[in-house]
């Protein structure tokens, strides 16, 4: 289910901050956040991929920092100017961090870097579109009505080349996978280890990842609502038995991945066993 990639990345730049702050703090930040996308922009080409891996990894565990901070300012009611200067540090690590992946991911032909929609790979499209839910865009919710939790996320094993990035919910071939929130349908994919796939973006910025669908409803570029349906799951890609893997990714490729079940308990969904 976890591909390794061995390229090298490319060499980056990124803009200095347009309107540095001059407290102490806001300068340490900045330096800080300089510092980790300099590093992940110059792996050396004989760190392979371990040593991208911890790049990454370190970039993902900064940005969900900063995201942190950012809602602690706004739970507290802080100025409009301090909040919108957080923002923007978040935003420069997200930035480095999809770039980097992004030139990656295409350089190893990863579908939702080079296809997207799927019809160059001949992805199976829905016949009909799904429908949103009545009332709206509705609640947050989970993405399978009827499940048992499976693999979780970071769990090792002798399937996954380093840890499992996301979380799978066992059910049988043909349940109804759903929107956990609503959004716009970035990538409808197939042919990797994910198999059929459908990659949404929500309102926030984070991507939720739905892989080894049996069917696929939804079409690159729709909006959906939360509820909707976008599949049924299945047992396609590199599977030992049909599952839903469910996912959420800071950018929409491989190495953004963060833990799926506290980011659904932030939207007030609670996931059980």
């Amino acid at each position: 289910m976890r591909r390794e990639h061995h390229a090298r990345l490319p060499r980056m730049c990124f803009a200095p901050p347009r309107k540095p702050s001059a407290s102490l703090p806001s300068v340490l930040a900045a330096v800080l956040i300089a510092g980790l996308l300099v590093a992940l922009a110059a792996v050396p080409a004989g760190a392979g991929a371990d040593g991208f891996r911890e790049e990454t990894t370190r970039a993902v565990r900064a940005h969900e920092k900063a995201r942190a901070h950012v809602d602690r300012l706004r739970a507290e009611e802080a100025g409009a100017a301090e909040v919108r200067s957080a923002e923007r540090r978040r935003k420069a690590i997200r930035a480095g961090l999809w770039d980097a992946l992004w030139s990656v991911a295409r350089d190893a032909g990863d579908p939702v870097a080079v296809d997207p929609s799927g019809r160059a790979g001949r992805c199976p499209a829905a016949r009909t579109r799904s429908r949103a839910p009545e009332g709206g865009d509705g609640d947050w919710t989970a993405p399978i009505r009827r499940y048992r939790l499976s693999a979780g996320y970071a769990a090792r094993g002798a399937r996954w080349a380093h840890r499992h990035t996301g979380q799978d919910f066992a059910v049988p071939t043909g349940t109804p996978v759903y929107a956990v929130g609503p959004g716009t349908v970035r990538a409808t994919t197939c042919g990797d280890g994910f198999g059929n796939q459908v990659l949404v973006r929500h309102h926030d910025g984070y991507f939720t990842q739905y892989a080894h669908l049996s069917r696929i409803d939804v079409r690159k570029g729709g909006r959906v609502a939360a509820g909707q349906r976008l599949g049924l799951s299945g047992a396609t890609g590199n599977v030992t038995g049909p599952h839903l893997h469910f996912e959420v990714r800071i950018t929409p490729y491989m190495g953004s991945a963060v833990s799926p079940l506290p980011w659904l308990r932030r939207k007030s969904v609670q996931v059980g066993g």
